[in-house]
């Protein structure tokens, strides 16, 4: 009985440690995202074709997915596995709000451009 409860264990243990890789490698990525974004909104807001807030916002995002990208590999790093556990909660909660963020500004962009021009 103790084999399949070590065993159940080792395995919950490597699904922590992939939840942990995917959330670092998508958080850095997601971090490019807002970055390449941002200077398209400037490139859009120097023609004076729109003029939006996004671009703050996007920075924020960006340090947000930083902050999840930086605590994930925090947590790939721990040696407890309960603070490991705690370190990924935190990082997926930060990283869940920072893709609710995202979507909310793709909504905002996407209003501003269709708005016609004054």
């Amino acid at each position: 009985m103790k084999k399949a409860w070590r065993g159940e264990a080792n395995q919950n243990n490597q699904l922590e440690h992939d939840i942990c890789i995917h959330i670092f490698t998508v958080s850095s990525a997601m971090v490019g995202v807002c970055l390449t974004v941002i200077g398209l909104i400037r490139v859009v807001i120097t023609l004076g074709k729109a003029d939006t807030l996004a671009d703050d916002c996007l920075a924020t995002d960006a340090l947000l997915f930083l902050t999840s990208c930086l605590l994930s590999y925090w947590a790939l790093r721990c040696r407890g596995i309960a603070r490991m556990h705690r370190v990924e909660r935190i990082a997926d909660g930060i990283f869940i709000l920072a893709m609710i963020g995202m979507v909310a500004i793709c909504a905002l962009i996407t209003y501003v451009m269709a708005l016609p021009s004054r």
